[in-house]
């Protein structure tokens, strides 16, 4: 039997596959597919609450009696570190195979911290101690640029998230490798550290969507699915000019090109695991194309036709104080806001259930 389009691809090219989900039944499938790392974050702690509910609602409740006077907030971080660390177990024979480049699980730090480095370097130190094979995500905004600094310099491996633009690649690619000459200047192993930047490459493409339904620009529609590939193509050809130590990695998947294209690269694809069952389904070539460059005219067209292209695709035009309020951040701070609240909601729901609620009758 061939392998599967996915498995293919690790075992033919640089390229790794990782898992945008840890739901365990759906971790142990991608990891049959040639997976060597995965993620969790709010959104998907409460997609594994549901999947699997029988176990985790035991365990808040169990948290609810072992951490007397703790907030409902409290509680849901702890859970999202328990599900993270017994999701690292899974990878933890990967990471060792791979001596730390891969097998790690990538654990967010909360969304409520994105103006603060010493809050957000605060919980990545609290998280990197949750196993040997965690990878802490950032956030790519002004603050959290600087915590990844500081962050890898102390050996901590991290993820930056909520980045969509070449200028914030650039930032992130700059700050961990002066984290890593420190470290190094010190005197200190940087061999077994494995950190990555991850493009939201198709939440680029919906704001540039929402922008033209604002400006009533008119495009050809097809246009739209190529701004957040063309940018990671963009900064990944920087990154190998540059020489630096960290790998792109694409999230946030709208259609099959933010892996297809891709492929061929020394970087990670991480989709959801609808995603991977549609991909590994389908008849598209795992083949390399991530030096295929996109068509100029439609570079250009969006080019032409967006500012808010131009700032997520040139190296200047996005400096590092309007990160946090370039529009993609904002909408993707919201929704993780919104997530987090929701876990926390879910708490709530087990620690003091509604006494008027009358379940349905039989």
């Amino acid at each position: 039997m061939n392998p599967s389009p996915l498995l293919k691809m690790t075992q033919t090219t640089p390229t790794c596959l990782w898992n945008d989900s840890a739901a365990e039944t759906e971790l142990l499938y991608s990891i049959s597919h040639g997976a060597t790392g995965a993620t969790c974050n709010p959104v998907i702690v409460l997609d594994v609450l549901k999947k699997e509910k029988v176990l985790w609602d035991k365990r808040v409740l169990g948290l609810v009696q072992e951490m007397p006077g703790a907030t409902e907030e409290e509680i849901a971080w702890r859970l999202v570190e328990e599900i993270s660390a017994t999701r690292a177990g899974l990878l933890q024979s990967i990471f060792e195979r791979h001596q730390g480049r891969n097998g790690r699980l990538s654990i967010q730090t909360d969304p409520r911290y994105y103006r603060s480095e010493s809050k957000l370097l605060q919980q990545a130190i609290r998280f990197e101690s949750i196993a040997p094979n965690m990878i802490i995500k950032l956030p790519a905004t002004e603050a959290g640029i600087l915590a990844m600094e500081s962050a890898t310099a102390l050996g901590i491996s991290i993820n930056a998230t909520v980045c969509f633009t070449v200028s914030q690649c650039l930032a992130v690619a700059e700050a961990v490798e002066a984290g890593l000459k420190a470290r190094e200047s010190g005197g200190k192993s940087i061999s077994n550290m494995g950190p990555v930047c991850t493009i939201m490459v198709g939440r680029l493409d919906d704001w540039l969507k929402v922008v033209a339904e604002n400006e009533d620009i008119v495009i050809d529609p097809g246009y739209f699915e190529w701004a957040g590939v063309a940018v990671f193509k963009k900064a990944y050809k920087i990154f190998k000019e540059r020489g630096y130590r960290l790998r792109l990695l694409s999230a946030a998947f709208r259609n099959h090109r933010h892996w297809s294209e891709l492929i061929g690269g020394d970087v990670v694809i991480s989709p959801p695991f609808k995603w991977q069952v549609r991909f590994n389904s389908s008849d598209i070539e795992a083949v390399s194309r991530i030096d295929v460059p996109v068509d100029v005219k439609i570079v250009d067209t969006l080019l032409g036709k967006f500012s808010e292209f131009r700032r997520a695709y040139s190296e200047e035009e996005l400096p590092i104080r309007e990160f946090d309020s370039f529009g993609p951040t904002v909408r993707t701070l919201r929704q993780f806001l919104t997530a987090t609240h929701g876990l926390a909601t879910y708490v709530r729901e087990l620690m003091l259930p509604d006494p008027d609620f009358k379940p349905p009758r039989p």
